[in-house]
């Protein structure tokens, strides 16, 4: 919205009209949830809780009409609404009537709602509706790759970058060679450096000029057009004269074999694929750039991105107006310090904002970015040295060698090879009609280290590659490689067998079986409910309390001791992260148990024997058939053929283990 508006993220007026939205939105929000409150009444709590409710009403209010101070019971004061700054005055106007009105309405009626608005996070849903940015969030970056249904990619600038441009006052030519300068003209008819002349004295005839031309708008490099798989392999040989050795090594690059130099490769790609950012761009006013600033460095040559404090004060501005908190990633460069990190924090609890998330870039080691940074420095380093006084080049190869070396022993991993006896568990279930079986094997510590998996009655060949799929991945997770990494590259692939799943309690259908089998793994070992279709039963280590609906707290912690036995005995995948809450009422009542049972012999001076009959008397917890059934990861229900307490959940129903009998599904 402000880029169309021609506005910058970080400005006064950018920031004011973020403001001005988000109190003229919650501010109608609570109007409505008044309004309903009278046709309703207010929501459960609100009766004991009014005046702290109407305080944050009132506190609310003061923000929009601009006020800097008489804020009840708030030592750190909220960002208010900058008015002289906005560009629409309406917007200000509108946003001060809501307010009047929601806080008039709600003495009079209550709230219906406690909360009306949040700031979420909506990237992928964004994605799906074709927007630019959702929420708070400044663009990520000016130019995007949108994928074609019959394969490849395609370049398009943000589509705010037009509109912007034509606000700016300027003209279409002047615009479509701003937006060519970022995309790429598509084409290297006139591109400088290399050409179809430079080519064409290089041995290329009309028809490799035409193959290289067809291939140029899909891609992201000239240099990965320029290979024997678009040339075709006789041309390369036979009129480039390029030996085998070098036309298949990966890191063999035709142009710089022809002759061409780094500098006319760079501004020739420049040229072609576009420089991903408009900074330098014809026509553009160095005054505009700011408008187009985005949340990351845009291509190999920008300079420019939104600080670390655009970020902040801009959640600030809106957060004096959103009941709950906002869902917003701060981007830190790849040098930012732990100091820089303490500052960002502490600018963010001085304005007012509820939460904030950072990121460094470069901070996960398996990051495509830092590795690609890594080879760039390798590409520059002769040319650096050549640059360098004769007598500071010892110095600076030394540097690099160490560079080298550090890096190489950070990504360098020792296979971890698991137990001979280890625990896991195995998943029967019904993909698309083909059957299939994942088996997991685990460390001591519960982390996932192998799986196995078997399909029912395929063929030979289908059964062999799946099985050494699944050795693969069994040894990427023995060499440190992270579960998630799996998990975002084969989830939502798809292929057949495909469609319902029967026989899984979380999940209901699947894109593919490898689908299916890396969404059990993320639900069983990372907890990713995002990608279950039933929420797993059992509590997890983040799971919120339900308030006065739990009753009284038992008044002794979980024994921990006893909480890490149960977890080297029982599979961590089988339980799904989860302890079964029956489990953890037992293990924290335990404690009262033997403290009641030595004041009973206290008092009344029995022994041991007198007192277990005493606390059968008084009802105290035993540990009966169920409880041991469900600290084994069983439902707990006694089975109806055989009587055993080993019924596990398979689809909608229940099975028995141990005679296979089922509760009315087969």
């Amino acid at each position: 919205l402000l880029m169309n508006m021609g506005l910058s993220y970080d400005s006064d007026e950018g920031r004011s009209m973020c403001a001005a939205l988000t109190a003229l939105m919650t501010g109608i929000s609570y109007k409505t949830s008044a309004e309903m409150a009278k046709e309703l009444g207010p929501f459960p709590g609100y009766a004991k809780n009014s005046q702290h409710m109407l305080r944050v009403m009132r506190n609310h209010k003061r923000a929009a009409f601009g006020k800097k101070a008489g804020y009840e019971g708030l030592e750190v004061k909220p960002v208010p609404l900058d008015a002289k700054n906005c560009p629409d005055r309406n917007l200000i106007d509108l946003a001060k009537t809501s307010w009047e009105e929601a806080v008039q309405l709600g003495e009079a009626h209550g709230y219906r709602n406690a909360q009306v608005s949040v700031i979420a996070p909506t990237g992928t849903i964004g994605l799906v509706m074709d927007c630019d940015t959702t929420g708070i969030e400044p663009d990520f970056a000016l130019v995007k790759f949108k994928k074609l249904a019959g394969g490849g990619y395609f370049k398009i600038i943000n589509q705010s970058v037009p509109a912007a441009l034509a606000t700016m006052g300027y003209g279409s030519a002047e615009a479509e060679e701003i937006i060519s300068y970022a995309v790429g003209h598509g084409t290297m008819g006139n591109a400088p450096g290399i050409n179809h002349t430079a080519l064409i004295g290089h041995g290329f005839s009309q028809v490799e000029i035409d193959k290289v031309e067809a291939a140029l708008p899909s891609a992201f490099d000239i240099r990965f057009v320029f290979n024997q798989w678009t040339l075709g392999e006789e041309f390369c040989k036979g009129t480039l004269g390029i030996p085998d050795e070098l036309l298949n090594n990966p890191t063999f690059d035709l142009l710089s074999h022809l002759g061409f130099s780094k500098k006319q490769i760079e501004h020739a790609n420049n040229h072609v694929c576009g420089t991903m950012t408009l900074e330098g761009a014809p026509h553009l006013k160095e005054e505009h750039y700011d408008v187009f600033d985005c949340a990351n460095v845009c291509g190999r040559i920008g300079t420019r991105y939104l600080s670390v404090e655009s970020h902040i004060t801009m959640m600030a501005a809106a957060q004096s107006f959103i009941s709950g908190a906002i869902s917003k990633t701060i981007n830190m460069p790849n040098d930012a310090t732990i100091e820089d990190c303490q500052a960002a924090y502490e600018l963010s609890w001085s304005l007012g904002v509820k939460a904030n998330a950072l990121y460094r870039d470069g901070s996960k080691l398996s990051q495509p970015l830092s590795s690609a940074l890594v080879d760039d420095d390798e590409d520059d380093l002769e040319e650096t040295l050549m640059e360098a006084p004769a007598g500071d080049r010892p110095q600076i190869l030394a540097e690099k060698i160490v560079e080298k070396v550090i890096i190489k022993e950070v990504n360098r991993q020792a296979r971890e090879r698991l137990p001979e006896r280890r625990k896991g568990y195995t998943q029967k279930a019904n993909v698309g009609g083909h059957k299939v079986y994942l088996r997991t094997g685990e460390y001591e510590d519960g982390k996932i280290g192998e799986i196995f998996i078997d399909m029912h009655k395929e063929g030979a060949g289908f059964r062999a590659m799946m099985n050494n799929f699944a050795i693969a991945v069994s040894v990427g997770l023995q060499y440190g490689v992270p579960l998630e990494e799996f998990v975002d590259a084969f989830t939502f692939t798809r292929f057949d067998p495909a469609g319902m799943v029967q026989g899984n309690d979380s999940i209901k259908s699947a894109t593919s079986i490898l689908d299916y089998i890396f969404r059990e793994l993320a639900i069983s070992y990372l907890d990713r409910t995002d990608l279950a279709h039933v929420q797993p039963e059992g509590e997890s280590f983040d799971t919120l309390g339900k308030g006065e609906a739990e009753g009284v707290s038992a008044s002794q912690q979980t024994n921990e001791e006893n909480l890490a036995m149960i977890k080297q005995v029982s599979s961590t995948g089988y339980l799904r992260k989860r302890l079964p809450q029956e489990l953890m009422v037992l293990q924290g009542g335990q404690a009262n148990l033997f403290e009641d049972s030595a004041s009973i012999q206290e008092a009344t001076g029995t022994d041991n024997a007198v007192s277990v009959s005493a606390q059968k008397s008084i009802g105290l917890p035993q540990l009966d058939d169920r409880a041991k059934a469900k600290m084994q990861g069983y439902e707990g229900d006694a089975c109806g053929d055989c009587g055993n307490y080993t019924l596990v959940r398979n689809g909608t129903c229940m099975k028995c283990n141990t005679c296979g009998a089922t509760s009315g599904c087969s």
